[in-house]
């Protein structure tokens, strides 16, 4: 994909008096939003969350790209440069857990190392925190990431959540490269097997795969799909077609209210929806959605009859016209916040 775009508004803090002596690593506020994680220098990263929100939150590190990227509700929220482990003191693969969370860390086994925002992953000392950044593996194990990124990672994750650390070879390509799809299941890290549609057929509906939680949606144009998730695992998916398409990315969330009935969705009660004012699109923070281009877009009615009874206010719709499809390359992907206003 062409751009990253950050949900709702992009979060950016500056080092706290007490981290003053510690020193500070990688960029102090985020890149701007239509940054292609591929085009981060070391150091750089983006991030669209702000702290705690519904949704489990889930981290991927591709050894491969030395980059993270942060998914919330299925939705991805961040991306950042990282170092890993180098030779000798690989970083090692596979599904962690955080097991300790330590903001102001100091390691006993390097001489009382500043290790900022840790949140450890084994025992024997591999953990995610704010470290150097030479664009390269240089740590002794653990995942390095910029400072403010590392904060903003702390301050919204929670004991338990689920990180996978994958790499060329022992993973699957939409792990190693991820997109803007969650590839995991956010519960216990298991590659998800994102199967297509089967020709000819409309759409897929699995309500039974998570039963309750909060939705967020992802809509390409350019693949004519539209994927529904809730609390961070795909429910759904359908064809959609839509008619003269926004062009870029663009990102609403629902209101209170339901629009006036119209013929073409009669029975249909659709939420009112507002648009998210995303970096690049900030002009449009707060637009109420006419009719008129809720209209452009056609999903089989049978699809829209169980998902609108699910939506919410707060519950969230990426569009794009890129698409949202895996890729054999580190691709270039969106970011959204999953976030209700005033979250």
């Amino acid at each position: 994909m062409k751009r990253l775009l950050v949900g709702l508004a992009l979060s950016l803090s500056l080092a706290s008096p007490a981290m003053a002596s510690v020193p500070i690593w990688g960029a102090k506020q985020s890149s701007p939003a239509d940054t292609p994680p591929s085009a981060l220098k070391p150091g750089e990263w983006i991030w669209g969350g702000r702290g705690a929100s519904p949704g489990p939150m889930a981290v991927i590190v591709s050894l491969t790209e030395q980059k993270a990227y942060a998914y919330r509700n299925g939705i991805l929220i961040g991306v950042s440069t990282v170092s890993t482990g180098k030779k000798g003191h690989e970083t090692p693969t596979g599904v962690f857990t955080i097991l300790q969370k330590d903001k102001d860390h100091h390691s006993k086994k390097y001489d009382n190392a500043p290790m900022p925002y840790q949140q450890r992953l084994t025992w024997d000392g591999v953990a995610l925190h704010a470290g150097g950044l030479p664009g390269y593996p240089e740590s002794h194990g653990c995942v390095h990431m910029p400072t403010e990124f590392a904060k903003l990672l702390f301050d919204a994750t929670n004991m338990g959540m689920t990180v996978v650390v994958a790499e060329e070879g022992t993973a699957p390509v939409t792990v190693v490269h991820p997109t803007a799809v969650i590839p995991i299941d956010p519960r216990n890290g298991a590659d998800l097997n994102l199967e297509p549609l089967a020709n000819g057929q409309l759409y897929r509906w699995t309500p039974e795969a998570s039963p309750t939680g909060p939705i967020s949606m992802v809509l390409s144009v350019a693949d004519g799909r539209v994927i529904v998730f809730r609390n961070g695992i795909e429910i759904g998916r359908s064809q959609v077609q839509v008619r003269d398409p926004l062009a870029g990315t663009h990102a609403f969330i629902v209101a209170s209210g339901y629009m006036p009935d119209a013929p073409q969705r009669s029975g249909l009660r659709m939420p009112n929806w507002i648009t998210i004012g995303i970096p690049g699109h900030g002009d449009e923070a707060g637009k109420v959605v006419d009719e008129a281009l809720v209209d452009r877009v056609a999903v089989p009615r049978e699809f829209m009859e169980k998902v609108l009874p699910l939506l919410s206010p707060g519950s969230v719709l990426l569009a794009t016209d890129e698409s949202i499809q895996p890729a054999s390359t580190g691709p270039k992907v969106q970011v959204i916040d999953s976030n209700p206003p005033g979250a």
